[in-house]
């Protein structure tokens, strides 16, 4: 054979390769969209399944505690679950999280009293922290910047089905199979993902690591995040905002961040090294990601309270109420995602999106008795067109911020920021609920202890009032949410004008052709494109997935 006929065989063969490899990408991005949506569809099916809990186990006091316990594991967890990744390979570290969350949600299935379920709610929490983490982290490993947009929709598309479908999975499981089968259906999807993520998922093998864990750093930073959620969650329900247990929760959580703080410093391997926050990008990135969570969350428990209790929408289907805001959302990421894959560009998205934001918010607190849901579904829609410009671009522009080997801290600091975020968020938009809801009543002259406990969030409960009450408290809703979407305008403002700042630095990474000249033995560093935060070597990161490599 010539050296000619050797070329030309060497050539089809990468042809062919080439045309198999995103086939294989698909294959793991599918895996990864399967563990996403265990993360995301957990609180939802569980919330439909609480009640039918309590009347069997018991411990209505400690009920809170379910999704506390959940909470506080995730976020403590998720940065700590980003720094193993980076150092002992995403591939081990991820397989173990979805292990761990199968085996608490089992663990919750079988409960006996509400003490052990709250107590495998945190096993399943602490699983949950390492999911989302590494879904982003592997997507970043596998698939250059640029190209990242292409998926936007897909991860746009797990979370709206993950919040229109939770409750109505929750009610079906419930209702046919019991409440335990509510932790039980993780198993199924959990061991699909196992399957197809140990077969397909290739990557390159981490170098044995020289430093040691940051074992002090961990310990404080969890004290830290465990005491700002506790805050979050117990501030002006559980304790008042000036109690002794709050204002004792605030001071731990500020020693231990201070803390912390210093000892990343000294650290050879800190968890959360603290040179990333000095690129502007990925600091203004973490605020508008924070931002994000914290009026996104209070939309999603404020929006559907206000529908039904004001607007008398049913709350069998739930989910369904917030389709305007979820469409909406997931159709702006994936025309985001296809613009930013072909242009390398997105400075545009962040500003727009805090202002469709601010706009959406505002136009949502001019909410009142006599709103349509028409009027309300447009406003939701503004709304979620914003977040849909920047769900996606607050991760991809921190992780393009980085060095590929703080690809695992950027997604796991990035992902802590948005949880904190809607912590916060939840906590202030609620807290100013109740006390706009309390005002309102007050001056509207409603007798004392006449309205029933937990009204504000029955739209059963308030059908029984008479028709006078009624009209009060319907009244006082609408004021209590526009106090809360009003603070949440305010809060946007702030990723408005912080999207103004970001640095336009073109994304990396190479087309189609791009990717098939590199398979092809073409120099990929020659491409202007490549840069800090892509892979160093020639492969293309629709090629990467394919190649066997140990992991």
């Amino acid at each position: 054979m010539t050296k000619v006929e050797k070329a030309k065989v060497r050539v089809d063969k990468a042809k062919v390769k080439a045309e198999k490899q995103p086939r294989s990408v698909r294959v793991v991005l599918l895996a990864l969209m399967i563990a996403m949506l265990l993360a995301m569809l957990d609180n939802m099916i569980i919330g439909t399944a609480m009640p039918t809990i309590v009347g069997e186990l018991g411990g209505l006091e400690h009920l809170s505690w379910v999704v506390t316990a959940y909470t506080l594991t995730t976020a403590a967890s998720t940065p700590i679950w980003g720094k193993l990744g980076d150092l002992y390979g995403r591939k081990g570290i991820f397989l173990t999280a979805i292990v761990v969350f199968v085996l608490g949600s089992v663990l919750s299935g079988m409960s006996q009293d509400m003490g052990q379920l709250i107590g495998f709610r945190a096993l399943q929490g602490l699983g949950a922290g390492g999911l989302m983490v590494g879904v982003m982290a592997i997507i970043g490993d596998l698939i250059p910047p640029r190209e990242r947009g292409k998926y936007q929709g897909m991860m746009a598309g797990v979370m709206a089905l993950a919040m229109i479908g939770g409750p109505l999975v929750g009610g079906a499981l419930t209702d046919h199979l019991g409440w335990r089968w509510s932790f039980y259906i993780n198993v199924p999807l959990g061991a699909i993902a196992l399957a197809m993520i140990i077969s397909v998922l290739h990557l390159p093998k981490k170098e044995k690591v020289k430093g040691r864990i940051d074992y002090l750093g961990a310990a404080l930073l969890t004290i830290g995040i465990t005491a700002i959620v506790l805050v979050t969650t117990w501030g002006g329900t559980e304790y008042a905002w000036g109690s002794g247990q709050i204002l004792g929760l605030m001071a731990v959580g500020l020693l231990a961040v201070t803390s912390f703080l210093y000892v990343e410093t000294k650290a050879a391997e800190p968890i959360i090294p603290l040179h990333i926050f000095r690129n502007r990008n990925f600091t203004l990135m973490s605020v508008i990601g924070f931002i994000v969570g914290f009026v996104m969350f209070g939309a999603v428990l404020y929006l559907p309270l206000f529908q039904q209790s004001v607007q008398g929408a049913s709350a069998t289907n739930s989910g369904l109420l917030l389709l305007p805001m979820l469409l909406s959302m997931m159709v702006v990421s994936l025309v985001v995602g296809r613009v930013t894959t072909n242009t390398g560009k997105y400075k545009m998205f962040p500003i727009a999106g805090g202002a469709l934001i601010t706009v959406g918010l505002f136009l949502l607190a001019q909410m009142d008795t006599g709103t349509s849901q028409l009027t309300s579904g447009v406003y939701m829609a503004i709304l979620g067109a914003g977040m849909g410009f920047l769900m996606q671009i607050t991760m991809l522009v921190a992780q393009n911020s980085v060095e590929p080997k703080d690809m695992g801290v950027a997604s796991s600091s990035t992902t802590l920021f948005r949880t904190l975020g809607s912590s916060f968020g939840v906590s202030v938009m609620g807290a100013l609920f109740t006390a706009r809801v309390t005002d309102s009543l007050v001056a509207q002259g409603a007798p004392a202890g006449g309205i029933p406990k937990g009204a504000a969030v029955s739209a059963d409960a308030l059908a029984k009032l008479p028709a006078e009450m009624r009209e009060m408290f319907q009244s006082a809703i609408a004021a209590g949410t526009h106090g809360a979407f009003l603070l949440g305008a305010g809060v946007a403002v702030v990723a408005f004008v912080a999207a103004f700042f970001v640095k336009e630095v073109v994304l990396k990474g190479a087309g189609p052709k791009d990717g098939l000249a590199a398979d092809s033995g073409s120099d990929a560093n020659a491409d202007p494109g490549r840069g800090r935060g892509s892979d160093p070597g020639p492969v293309s990161g629709e090629v990467r997935a394919a190649v066997p490599a140990k992991a």
